[in-house]
Formats: structure tokens, C-alpha cells, sequence
């Protein structure tokens, strides 16, 4: 499958996590020109469920999947998980092993292939700290999800 000359989705949304948090205005005043859809944000907690829903919350609300398709959710679902594996490094428990994360995210849709038969594909990218529930005690993380709609 060749690749649009466009910049990769997942090294989109990485881009996004990494260089604008929760800047939207900088986000999309630098990003005005791509062929994707985005949102950023944040989120963090010790239970997953809670991090989940806020990536799903903000993707519904910025209008990056449509609520009432499920299978646009249930791709949303799966690159949320695959990029949480990497965050947790394979193991995704949080309070349950006495850790917590501080995330930023992005969540990006688009067509990535110059055939556009290929369809639309979601990317989620993750980027913060996790550790012991001690402030100072985290270390940096990553996670990246791509997933087919």
C-alpha cells in the first residue's frame, strides 16, 4: 500500500501529543493544512476506565467519531487500548498495582493512503508520566494506537 505524501498519521499524532498538550489554537493555527482531523487533551488517573472515557468523551465531542456509529467507537476503543499497552508496557493496570498516570493525548482521523479505498483510520497517541502515586516518583511514557475504521 503506497502512503499519501502527507505526513504519517501516527507520526502525526505523536507530533501533536508531543509538541502542543493542550494548546488547540497553537495545534490547529500550525496544523491548518493537513488532510487529517484531530483533538487534544489531557487525562490522568489511577483507574483506566477513567482514562478511556476521557480520550472517548473528547473524540465524540470534537466530532472525531460519530456517537451513534458503533463501529466508529469500536476502533476508537481498540487504539485507545493498543496505545495504553505501550503506555503500561504490556500490562494495563493502574490502581490496581499501585499506579497512576498524567497523559496528554491526541486522537487523529484520516485517510493516510494515496488510495482512498483504503478508508479512514484513527491514531492515538499518548505521552506523560506514570508511577507510584507519589508526586516525583513517575517517570516518562508513550503509547501509539492505530486502528482501520
Amino acid at each position: 500500500m503506497e502512503k499519501d505524501n502527507q505526513v504519517g498519521i501516527g507520526k502525526f499524532a505523536l507530533q501533536l501529543v508531543l509538541d502542543f498538550s493542550d494548546e488547540t489554537d497553537a495545534a490547529n493555527k500550525n496544523h491548518s493544512n493537513s488532510n487529517y482531523d484531530f483533538c487534544i487533551g489531557k487525562t490522568g488517573a489511577m483507574d483506566l476506565k477513567k482514562v478511556v472515557s476521557a480520550i472517548e468523551t473528547a473524540s465524540k465531542r470534537n466530532q472525531i467519531i460519530k456517537e451513534d456509529l458503533y463501529r466508529e467507537t469500536h476502533a476508537l476503543y481498540h487504539a485507545i487500548l493498543e496505545a495504553i499497552q505501550g503506555v503500561t508496557r504490556g500490562q494495563s493496570q493502574l490502581g490496581e498495582i499501585m499506579r497512576t498516570v498524567g497523559l496528554r493525548f491526541a486522537v487523529v482521523r484520516g485517510k493516510p493512503y494515496k488510495n482512498k479505498a483504503e478508508g479512514e483510520w484513527l491514531a492515538v497517541a499518548l505521552y506523560g508520566t506514570i508511577g507510584a502515586p507519589i508526586k516525583g516518583l513517575e517517570h516518562e511514557t508513550v503509547g501509539l494506537g492505530i486502528n482501520h475504521i
